[in-house]
């Protein structure tokens, strides 16, 4: 079966045509002005396996995320650490942070990042070719688009221009033609109303303005909407065949970003519209303003990588998922189960018990069986959740084979670890590590030797010792129970 996308320009199911050789591939990232938090990265999660996906379907992918270093908030924390002088100080952080937890989480590199402050002269060209076509005009130094002069305005959002409520600033009205125009340029600097609505700490009489560049019609910032078309322009094309955000994006950004790209070109932007469900705790979307967040940091802390990505790959991209700590133990248990059947697949292959006249029919067709129903699942418009339960098949049938099989179906295991590395490994970002193997056993033994010593104080009577020991090991992410049967540990 063909791959299909649910195309939220269309809201219909259609068959995915890529425009040329590669495949381009838009994902509107993040506005560093904080850490990022999990509602972040079920977006790049998604991103990250449908190209790993694409890819895996012989197609040569271009996927560009970009990352938005200009924007009040990121100005609005100026000063708020001593080595924070400039907006650009305050994104640089961020965007190192936010690079880290995505190498963390085992994500494919992107082809490019690109930052909106590398791009402004890009964004001035495309305002200029706006305002030459009659879409665009200036008003008081800043610019706006016209959204009566493109007919297709709202198609995205399935909205009126008549119906819609004005966007942007208050104080950008009275310059606006039209309620619904919304800013490709703004003159002057970050007002300071905007600093303190956004600010963590107090700036006093000093409010900063973030950064400003020369343009034709003022010293003053990029609009939101024109800077992804432009960097989108720059390093993909005028028509690109995916485009990757969140829901909460479809209006007013890629309503926004449409009308100004094929009012530019008289192409068409994207071919293939990707929303991605929001990461919902007690219904409402996580979100850093709603202070509901949990952390990418404090996750990765926690969960590590592998349970977070299962946990992600529980939900088909386009849901709303519900973050909570009942939802993370089912992902951790899915996935050690999957981990432990791997190992024990590898162990069993490479042990004197394989060899290469045995076989078990039924694990051959369970690898067979897996990789036709992952296929199939990936391809209905990338169903991750189905995909993941043809893995989970797999296991089941591995694990009879290990229990029950005498000797074991070298050709088979090797077959079904194949298919562990190269669905799950390749598709789904998920690491089985053999090379820790070792170290996992050697921490073992040290961590027996320290119960060890741990049995000899409490048998003395020097319970607070052996209190301390067990502390120390906890603090080191090893839980310690005991019972009658002595101590048992796990590594958190």
């Amino acid at each position: 079966m063909a791959l299909s996308v649910t195309n939220s320009l269309t809201d219909e199911r259609e068959a995915f045509e890529p425009t040329g050789d590669e495949v381009l591939v838009y994902v509107c990232g993040l506005t560093v002005s904080d850490d990022p938090h999990l509602g972040h990265a079920r977006l790049w999660t998604h991103a990250d396996v449908i190209a790993r996906w694409l890819a895996a379907s012989g197609y040569d992918v271009r996927h560009v995320e970009n990352f938005t270093d200009v924007n009040e908030k990121i100005a609005a924390r100026v000063g708020e650490r001593p080595e924070w002088d400039t907006e650009a100080d305050v994104a640089r952080h961020y965007i190192a942070r936010v690079i880290e937890y995505m190498r963390g989480l085992n994500f494919r590199r992107a082809t490019v990042y690109p930052r909106v402050s590398e791009h402004i002269p890009e964004i001035i060209e495309l305002v200029e070719t706006l305002i030459e076509a009659g879409h665009a005009y200036e008003a008081n130094g800043s610019v706006y688009f016209d959204v009566t002069t493109f007919d297709d305005y709202g198609k995205l959002s399935n909205q009126q221009p008549d119906d819609l409520e004005a966007q942007g600033d208050p104080d950008e009205r009275s310059e606006k033609r039209n309620p619904a125009d919304f800013a490709l340029w703004k003159a002057g600097g970050v007002a300071p109303d905007a600093i303190e609505e956004h600010a963590k700490h107090d700036h006093g009489d000093d409010h900063p303005t973030g950064q400003t560049w020369e343009s034709p019609w003022s010293e003053g910032r990029p609009g939101w909407h024109i800077e992804c078309s432009a960097m989108s322009m720059t390093h993909l094309d005028d028509t690109i065949d995916i485009h990757i955000g969140g829901h909460d994006l479809v209006f007013p950004h890629h309503e926004n970003e449409i009308a100004q790209s094929e009012a530019a070109t008289g192409q068409q932007f994207a071919n293939y519209w990707l929303h991605t469900g929001l990461l919902q705790t007690d219904d409402e979307k996580m979100s850093s303003s709603l202070g509901n967040f949990f952390t990418v940091e404090d996750a990765l802390e926690k969960y590590g990588p592998n349970v977070i990505r299962t946990f992600y790959l529980s939900t088909e991209y386009g849901s709303k998922q519900t973050f909570s700590e009942a939802a993370m133990a089912e992902a951790e248990e899915r996935w050690e189960r999957l981990e432990r059947t791997y190992h024990a697949a590898v162990a069993a292959c490479d042990s004197v018990d394989a060899t290469a006249k045995a076989e078990d029919s039924d694990l051959r067709a369970a690898v067979s069986d897996t990789t036709e129903e992952f296929t199939a699942a990936m391809n209905a418009d990338f169903n991750v959740r189905e995909a993941m339960a043809a893995l989970r098949s797999l296991t089941t049938a591995v694990n009879r084979h290990i229990e029950e099989a005498e000797p074991y179906d070298y050709q088979g295991l090797k077959a079904a670890i194949e298919t562990f590395e190269s669905l799950g490994g390749d598709v789904f970002g998920l690491q089985f590590d053999t090379e820790t193997d070792g170290d996992v056993a050697l921490a073992s033994e040290v961590v027996e030797l320290v119960l060890d010593v741990r049995e000899a104080e409490r048998e003395a009577g020097n319970y607070d010792r052996a209190d301390d020991l067990r502390d120390s090991l906890a603090d080191l992410g090893i839980e310690v129970q005991d019972s009658d049967d002595g101590p048992t540990f796990r590594f958190e």
